[in-house]
This record gives C-alpha cells, structure tokens and sequence, in this order.
C-alpha cells in the first residue's frame, strides 16, 4: 500500500491556508520535509513512550512496542496525513487497574487483542461519527488544554527536576501535583539542564526568524537535540559539575529484546474480566482517537480531511498487532501530532518514518540515544505547547462570544486539573448547557394588541422550553383571547403540545378563549 497523499480512498484537501507552502502532491517531492519531522517526532515519541509504560505499571518495552506498531501500520491503513499514534498518556489509569486487576500483563495483552477486534468493528460499522457530536470550542479548548499542560508538565524537566513521569498529563503527580511539583523544581535546579533548555529555547526560537528555517531539511527541533547532547558531552570533559547524569537522560531497554516480550495469554479469552477490559478499551481508546484526529485536522496548514471511519479501522488493526506483539493499547496522540505539524511534516510519511526510527533505535542504537538529556525535549515540547496555548487563540475564541468562550475556558480548566477524558467530558456537558441556553432564548415572541394575545413560536420547542411556557401562561391577564401560533415551526416536542393543550382545556375559567393555529 503506497503512502502517498493522493493514494485511492484519501479525503480530498481544501486549499491551502494562505500561510501554508504550496503542497506537492508526488510523494518524493515530500520526503525532505517529512524524514526529516519523523526524526524529530521519533526523539519526542521516544521518552514518551517509556514513561507511559513506567506510569502504566508496563513492561517497559511495551510502550516501545506500540509506538513501533502505531508508526509502521497505522500510516499504511489510515488517511490521516499528520496524525501520529502511539501509547497513550490518557489510557494510563485504565492500563495499570487492568494489568492490576488482571494480575498478569500477558491477560492484559489479550485484553488489547480484543480491544483491537472491536475497534475494527467500530470502523466496518462506520461508528467514526461520533466525533461531529463534539462542539467546536471544547475540540479547540482540547488543543489549547494540551499546550498548557506541556508547559506545567515539562518546565520541571526543562530545568532538570525528573522526579515525575515524563509523559504524564493527569494533575495528580509523584508526591502532590502539577503545580507543587513546578515549585519543588524551582528549589532543585541542575544547572546543567537549565543551561542546555536555554541554549535550546534559543535555537528553536531564533531558528524561525533567520536565513536557516529555508533548510527544509534541517528543522529547528532537530539542531537542539544535536546541540544538547553535545554540549552535555562537553560538560563531561570540561565542566563535570555541570554534566547530566544518566536519570536526566533518554533511558531505553537493552538485552535480549526478543526474548523481553511478554506475548499476550490465549487462555485468558476465556476470562469475563479481560473481555470487559477489552471493551472499555475499544470505547475509550476510539474516541480519544476521534477527537484527537478533529483536532489534528484543525491544525493542518492545508485543512484536510481525514475519514473518521478508515482511521478505526486502522487504529483497530495497529491495536491486535500490538497486543500480538505484547504492547499497549495505540491511539492517535495529539502531543506527537501537534510536533509532527510544527516540525514541518507533510503527509503521513513523517509518522512511518518516526516508526521505522523507533524500531532501529531500540535494536541498534540504544547507547547512542541514551545520551540525549530529557531537558532537551522537553523545551520542544514547551515551544509545542505555547503555539497550542497561545495568547491569540484565547483572544479569538473570546471575539466569538461567551456561548463558546466559556465551554472554551472550562474545558482548558478541567482538563489540567484531572485528565484529558474527563476534562472533555466535563467541557461538552458545558458546552451542552450552552446549546440548550441558546435554544431556550427566543423560541417565541408574545404580541399584545389590547384583549388579544398572540404567542408565536419563531423555532423548534423543545421539552425544555415547558419551564418558560409554564410561567408565560400563568401571567396571561383574564378576559382576552390568546392565539398560540406555532405555523411555518417545523417541531413542536409532544411534552410542549400536551401543556398547552392543557391550558386551553382550563383556560375557561379564567375567561380566556384559546386558539391552536399549525398543532
């Protein structure tokens, strides 16, 4: 199956976003940009994939197993041009009460198997619509949520404090939370790393506005982790107190790896629990998916589409391989997309690319890569996330108005202050609360012309408009006539109907003649 971005079945692009280059649509045309994000999302993906096994009570090489099956299958299935998968830090809590619950990360695999299966049917049943039902300032507030969060999580590591996971994105962290742990890295500095993220900061800063962002293939986030690892060399030789010690550095699993996989268990298919773990999985880890892909679509330069149902189904198949493999459970990751998007990638070649990388790394080059300082990495992921949180974004979605600035706010709010799923959850029941608000206003107009009332619906009533409806009725004056108008509305709910027809059955006694015009 080839990977071009014209390839049979791919969704057809908008124009391009006036500041967006002109995208070549052969596929080689395309390699000098995306080899070279695939390399820097490879080096984000990297640390992340080992902390999400850490904070998952994983194998560790689990994680690397399914950031190899989230690069290498899901690019040949999916039509997402820039969406990266792999483990996600959102599954976390349900991957260590599975593996808990389940007592054996084998049972566990087979769990993710199952998952995988499901999710395939998910996509056959073309369920990927589910992700429209999500209003468009809790998608955005989503994004920005996720750019704030990586600056609170990862200034810590910015400035040499690891004490907590580095891809952990829920509040609660190793001995308090996101803030207490900002202020015990302010009184525990390395030095070293806080000099390497400034070095790195500037680079990925400056690179931007000078002659050196024309080298398409050179991009910024590359040149800081080559300039990181190299100057923490030279701490070694010339300043040792400033050097970085091995926990402040990239740590990968080396043996026998082979041999290190912990295969899932087929007898476990037979257990109850593992199939309802199976499906938790397959539910939760197909809207994370979802609405993590709305919101790579929103920040592609070139507006594409991506089929919400092929990306199940390749979401589902990536999942069996995993599990087959003895790996965690893969979804789209919205923090490897969103440095697929600013490293310049073009097409889903950058996400194979970053797959293949994984996949030599761990076997051939794991000294190598140990020598890159977390510091590093985290400062790109610092510049990720101020251009997912900047100032300009807060300021548009408020020139859009309240209905969205708050769902907007709140979703930002919730998120960093419990976890992604939740933080959504509580940003749509908001942003929910809101739709109903605008519905409820203006449903209809009252026109009085001395005895005679008129109550003329303008829209659709819903059961929820009974509350204003009720207090209307109760204050129409005694001796008149009242015409309820709902002609040309092309819904009235029956709870709504049934009221009035009520009140035109005891409006007599209060001398009010009623009259029904469009019921």
């Amino acid at each position: 199956m080839t990977l071009s971005p014209e390839s049979p079945g791919a969704s057809q692009e908008s124009p391009p976003a006036e500041s967006a280059p002109p995208l070549d649509p052969r596929l080689t045309a395309n390699l000098k940009y995306d080899i070279p994000a695939g390399l820097v999302v490879f080096l984000v993906a990297l640390p992340l994939c080992l902390g999400i096994a850490l904070a998952s009570g994983a194998p560790l090489l689990s994680g690397i197993v399914a950031g190899i099956v989230g690069g290498l299958v899901i690019p040949l299935v999916s039509r997402s041009q820039l969406s990266v998968s792999g483990p996600a830090a959102g599954l976390a809590a349900i991957v260590l009460a599975g593996i808990t619950s389940l007592q054996s990360f084998q049972a566990f695999a087979m769990a993710v198997v199952i998952g995988g299966v499901l999710q395939l049917g998910l996509g056959v049943l073309r369920a990927g619509a589910i992700s429209h039902f999500f209003p468009s300032s809790v998608i955005k507030g989503m994004l920005a949520a996720i750019g704030v969060l990586l600056i609170l999580k990862q200034v810590p590591h910015a400035v040499g404090f690891d004490k907590d996971n580095f891809a952990s994105e829920s509040f609660k962290a190793d001995g308090g939370n996101t803030f207490t742990m900002i202020g015990q890295a302010a009184q525990a500095i390395e030095w070293g790393a806080f000099l390497l993220s400034a070095i790195c900061l500037a680079i990925l800063v400056g690179w931007e506005k000078s002659r050196l962002a024309k080298i398409s293939w050179l991009p910024a986030p590359l040149v800081a982790v080559l300039v990181a690892t190299l100057g923490n060399e030279l701490f070694k030789a010339a300043i040792p107190s400033l050097a970085l010690e091995q926990k402040h550095l990239v740590t990968l699993p080396t043996g026998d790896l082979v041999s290190a996989l912990q295969l899932p268990d087929w007898s476990a298919i037979l257990r109850p629990e593992v199939w309802v773990l199976g499906v938790t999985l397959a539910i939760v880890a197909s809207l994370e998916t979802l609405l993590n892909l709305e919101a790579v679509d929103r920040i592609d330069p070139w507006h594409r589409k991506s089929p919400p149902n092929r990306e199940l189904v390749a979401q589902g198949l990536a999942n069996m391989l995993s599990g087959f493999a003895g790996g965690l459970p893969v979804t789209s990751v919205i923090v490897r997309s969103s440095a697929n998007t600013n490293a310049g990638a073009r097409t889903r070649v950058s996400a194979f690319a970053h797959g293949a990388l994984l996949l030599l790394a761990v076997v051939f080059a794991a000294g190598l890569l140990s020598r890159i300082p977390l510091a590093c990495l985290a400062t790109i992921l610092l510049v990720t996330g101020y251009k997912l949180a900047k100032p300009k974004i807060f300021a548009e979605m408020r020139q859009l108005g309240w209905n969205h600035f708050i769902p907007f706010v709140v979703t930002i709010v919730a998120i960093v202050l419990t976890d992604l799923l939740k933080g959504i959850a509580i940003g749509l029941a908001v942003g929910v609360l809101f739709v109903l608000r605008t519905h409820m206003s203006r449903v209809f107009d009252v026109i009085h012309e001395g005895a005679r009332v008129t109550i003329r619906f303008n829209k659709a009533a819903y059961f929820f408009t009974q509350g204003n409806l009720v207090t209307l009725l109760e204050r129409l004056p005694s001796d008149t006539h009242v015409v309820v108008d709902a002609q040309g509305v092309s819904y009235i709910d029956h709870d709504v109907a049934e009221l009035i027809r009520r009140f035109q059955q005891s409006a007599h006694r209060r001398n009010i003649h009623v009259e029904l015009r469009g019921f």
